[in-house]
């Protein structure tokens, strides 16, 4: 406070220190950006193996019911004898 009774303003940084603020802040956000951009891209990414391994999923499933209805054909036919 100054005798007057008026407050003091504190002094500006100097240049070099702003621009310097400002470009950390600049590749902080750029950095963040650049690591949400492979993260958008790996689940992309992974969106061809989740189809081709429920595809797969759906194969076996056809194949077990396939599996237990023969099955059960074939014991229904030893019942009857």
């Amino acid at each position: 406070m100054n005798p007057d009774g008026s407050f003091r303003t504190p002094p500006r940084p100097p240049l070099a220190f702003r621009v310097g603020a400002i470009a950390l802040v600049v590749a902080v956000l750029t950095g963040a950006l650049a690591v949400a951009v492979l993260v958008f891209w790996f689940a992309l990414a992974l969106i061809p193996v989740a189809i081709i391994a429920a595809v797969v999923a759906w194969v076996a499933f056809r194949i077990q019911l396939w599996r237990i209805r023969r099955s059960a054909r074939g014991q229904r036919a030893v019942f009857r004898a």
